[in-house]
């Protein structure tokens, strides 16, 4: 196993043993979600609305700062109460 796998492997026990996290985590995590779960719904509404399935990947640069808003404000409910690790994996 690879130096950077181990590491990998130890912040995801300290995450889910003691609910610590590095510095972003939770903004990465979010922007993914929010471009996979409003990329449909997004992409969906402008097919309908304008007949063309050209626009029906708008949905992912919509879905991207909603995800990462969300991510950051967890993240700095993570870093006042001290969950957050002084480094970014």
């Amino acid at each position: 196993m690879t130096l950077v796998k181990k590491c990998y492997s130890l912040v995801e026990l300290l995450d889910k043993n003691e609910g610590l996290v590095p510095k972003n985590r939770y903004r990465n995590q979010w922007m993914i979600l929010g471009m996979t779960v409003f990329r449909l719904p997004f992409g969906f509404i402008w097919v309908l609305s304008l007949d063309n399935f050209a626009f029906f990947s708008i949905g992912l640069p919509m879905g991207m700062p909603i995800g990462m808003a969300v991510g950051a404000t967890k993240d700095k409910k993570a870093k006042k109460v001290g969950w957050q690790l002084d480094f970014e994996a």
